[in-house]
């Protein structure tokens, strides 16, 4: 081997040092805007989540209006939320504050983060997997943001709607922690942004050949049932919330087995 290949090739613990300050980058990034959520957590707990209580919210507005002119009346509106939020320990809402700032970083700096962790692993990659990468930051970047937009406008407001109506007697008020309700709020918009990678790991896998149009189309039936039990798991426990975040992904499955036979048939005609 040239002096020139073993200067290419990186020692065991030169590629520890490498992922160290790559997640070093990531971290800082994450905690530079997680500092600025924290500065004006105020702000940001009334207008990203206290808001969700409101029937103002424009996802209400939505369902109601297209109850409206559906001929449903007001069968879609949501009527008042009863739902007030508490503190019930002394650092309550310091940590509420802390797990929002850094969930909140994260979501932010998610293109970053992915960024650091494609720079570790670029110079790994061979020429023909390089090509199967190509633009993953962007698209995985995308497809992230959409996932966390239609977790906060979508799903969240059912969860809240929900759990804010939902009564076993009228003697028994909806009276939540602030670290459950935020928590319930973040979780669902963060499990919704990584839903949405589906179609890029499809499109990875497909173009390295572990997986094939075929092949899904064949366990279709187990990706649905998978997909419900995940949409059942960040939605409340009802049939329509769980169809409608059900809905998207299985979209976005069939979209990742249209992207598949397009590489395979790409494949074909290079071939």
């Amino acid at each position: 081997m040239s002096d020139t290949e073993k200067d290419k090739e990186m020692s065991f613990l030169g590629h520890l040092e490498e992922l160290r300050w790559r997640l070093v980058k990531a971290v800082i990034a994450i905690i530079i805007v997680a500092i600025v959520i924290f500065i004006y957590r105020i702000e940001v707990v009334n207008t990203v989540f206290m808001s969700l209580k409101e029937t103002s919210f424009p996802t209400y507005k939505f369902f109601c209006w297209l109850s409206q002119t559906s001929g449903l009346d007001d069968s879609l509106c949501a009527m008042q939320i009863q739902i007030s939020t508490q503190s019930i320990s002394p650092t309550g809402q310091f940590s509420t504050s802390m797990y929002m700032s850094f969930i909140g970083g994260f979501i932010v700096m998610f293109p970053y983060v992915f960024y650091q962790f494609w720079s570790f692993i670029k110079p790994a990659l061979k020429d023909s997997e390089y090509k199967v990468a190509k633009g993953s930051i962007f698209w995985a970047s995308l497809l992230f943001l959409l996932g966390v937009g239609f977790g906060y406008f979508i799903v969240s407001p059912l969860c809240v709607q929900f759990f804010g109506t939902f009564s076993v007697s009228e003697n028994v008020t909806n009276d939540f922690t602030i670290n459950s309700y935020l928590s319930l709020i973040t979780t669902t918009t963060l499990f919704s942004g990584l839903f949405f990678e589906l179609p890029m790991i499809i499109m990875i896998l497909s173009k390295l050949g572990i997986v094939s149009a075929a092949y899904l189309r064949k366990y279709r039936k187990h990706a649905l049932i998978i997909i419900l039990i995940f949409s059942a798991i960040i939605t409340p426990p009802d049939v329509i919330s769980q169809v409608l975040v059900a809905i998207p992904v299985l979209f976005l499955y069939e979209i990742g087995i249209m992207v598949a036979k397009r590489i395979e048939t790409k494949a074909k005609v290079n071939a």
